[in-house]
């Protein structure tokens, strides 16, 4: 791509207002509610959308029926757990570079995340007279998806930091998560449905055609976002100084480096995610009406988790919600390596489904705390490549275990996650009470 259309596609020459101090303060309360109704139907949508192709129920239920390799399986529970955590320290500079991320969200988002979607529809429609094809375009279309959302999610993370005050970013994740999930919820019932009553493959067609819809549309609302620019962003650097100057923050800062440490370690501990589903499959050769049905267990609890872990963050720091956050995926891997029938796997959905909540909730507005004024994306970057890495490796480790056995692989998640525990619990300090936490969006 050209520098001029890069910038065109940026919108980096358009005029637009910028403020600072208490001007900017202004603007951020001006504007708080209707970034919070936008933004909360925006999210509302997207959720929706993702029920419809959800990583841990409806993904796995048609790659099983392309392939009984577990290789497949990991490759997707790579992706899902490491690929949108990877890309963001590689696009931190730049976007850190550029005066307005709404432009970021909207423009590069449309190509890089909402429509690969619609290539899962044509992997459906070519799944009984080329499964191979199919498998390899719905492989490419989530990558491709799971990928770009990840390039861009920097510039949202800094979005909402600009849009909404430290006290009260729970609050917008935790109700656009709860309605998100709520309305998440009603699609899986839906995509129960459309499983149970269509014929292989059209039911995948129409249940990937409504998720793609759904995710794009939402794209429209994430436009109507009113951004409040600072009127300074981060110094300019060049990429050599950048990358460079990346051990020093890690160095520098002890209890930014414990934090990153547990949140690789819980990372490590949702290697299990991926098999799941897979595993009631094979062990309890449970229906696709049954899988549907645990995507809205997981949905509800998804739902009550960033509900009540985003109030409570708002209230107690979101330190706290992380902790519960290990404490669910730690019980939710003990049920399923126990489990005495499939109904208990409603049990260990449920608590995914909070832990997954409180992941979307605190796991990224706390290292938003962590970062000094202009520097979220770099922080973020850093957090969040570091668990794409692990998140890589783990689903890979989770697939050679569960060749091997179920059980294996659940119990090393959930002492994983116990180690996360462990040290998120006694190593780190919230950052909300630390004179160098950043309390507010980017002033400067």
């Amino acid at each position: 791509m050209s520098n001029s259309l890069l910038r065109r596609v940026l919108e980096v020459d358009k005029p637009h207002a910028s403020f600072e101090g208490e001007q900017l303060q202004r603007e951020i309360e001006r504007c708080y509610r209707w970034n919070l109704t936008v933004s909360i139907i925006e999210l509302a949508l997207f959720w929706f959308g993702l029920s419809f192709i959800a990583v841990s129920t409806i993904l796995p239920l048609f790659f099983s029926k392309l392939s009984d390799s577990t290789l497949v399986f990991g490759v997707v529970a790579l992706l899902s757990q490491g690929g949108w955590y990877l890309p963001q320290l590689f696009t931190a500079n730049g976007i850190e570079r550029v005066p307005r991320m709404l432009p970021i969200m909207v423009n590069v988002g449309f190509f890089v995340e909402r429509l690969p979607l619609f290539l899962l529809v044509v992997a459906a429609a070519l799944a009984v007279r080329s499964p191979t094809l199919a498998l390899v375009l719905a492989l490419i279309a989530y990558a491709w998806h799971v990928l770009g959302t990840g390039s861009v999610a920097p510039a949202w993370q800094e979005l909402i930091g600009r849009c909404f005050p430290v006290e009260r970013r729970g609050r917008f994740m935790g109700a656009g998560g709860f309605v998100g999930t709520a309305t998440g919820a009603l699609g899986a019932l839906a995509s129960t449905a459309l499983l149970t009553s269509l014929e292989y493959p059209a039911n995948f067609v129409v249940v990937f055609s409504v998720g793609a819809l759904s995710i794009l549309l939402s794209l429209g609302f994430m436009a109507l976002v009113r951004e409040p620019v600072p009127v300074l962003q981060a110094p300019r650097q060049s990429a050599r100084d950048f990358w460079s100057n990346l051990p020093d923050v890690v160095r520098s800062e002890e209890n930014f480096r414990w934090y990153l440490l547990g949140r690789v370690t819980l990372a490590f501990g949702a290697m299990g995610l991926g098999f799941v589903t897979l595993s009631a499959l094979r062990l309890w050769q449970v229906s696709d009406g049954t899988v549907g049905m645990y995507t809205v267990v997981s949905l509800v609890g998804q739902a009550l988790g960033t509900l009540s872990l985003g109030l409570l963050a708002d209230r107690r720091g979101h330190k706290l919600s992380v902790e519960i956050t290990a404490v669910a995926y730690l019980l939710a891997f003990a049920l399923t390596a126990w489990s005495p029938s499939a109904e208990v796997y409603y049990l260990a959905f449920l608590l995914i489904g909070i832990a997954l909540g409180g992941q979307i909730v605190s796991g990224l507005l706390l290292t938003l705390e962590f970062a000094p004024a202009g520097r979220q994306p770099t922080y973020a970057g850093i957090v969040n490549s570091s668990l794409g890495v692990a998140g890589i490796l783990a689903p890979l480790i989770g697939a050679w275990l569960a060749s091997r056995g179920f059980v294996q692989l659940f119990l090393l998640a959930a002492l994983f996650n116990l180690a996360a525990l462990f040290i998120l619990h006694t190593r780190v300090r919230d950052p909300r009470h630390s004179p160098q936490s950043d309390r507010s969006v980017p002033t400067p």
